[in-house]
């Protein structure tokens, strides 16, 4: 679920791949095979997320490990961190569909 944080933080804040890219000065493929799963970010990368969007390295790490289930003790922080997920989502989605008809 790392893939999906780091994707929902990008666009919660609005970035599309390529602008993310620019600022972490990372190529655009390589954020896109992140996102996607693909790769995983290695701790330098995930510092230069934690710099840029001004969070703790160690709340990304928690955030991705709560939506794995790595944590499946705490029930309740699992599913507030997946619906927490969800509604970043969405107001991503909404926002996109909004770029889109202006």
């Amino acid at each position: 679920m790392l893939s999906a944080a780091l994707k929902t933080i990008r666009q919660y804040h609005r970035l599309n791949q390529n602008e993310l890219a620019s600022k972490l000065s990372l190529s655009p493929s390589y954020i896109s095979e992140i996102e996607k799963g693909k790769k995983e970010p290695s701790l330098d990368v995930l510092q230069k997320y934690a710099q840029y969007f001004d969070v703790p390295l160690s709340s990304l790490i928690v955030f991705s490990e709560t939506l794995d289930g790595e944590h499946s003790s705490n029930k309740v922080k699992s599913f507030l961190s997946t619906k927490m997920l969800s509604v970043l989502e969405w107001i991503a989605d909404q926002d996109d569909i909004l770029r889109k008809k202006i």
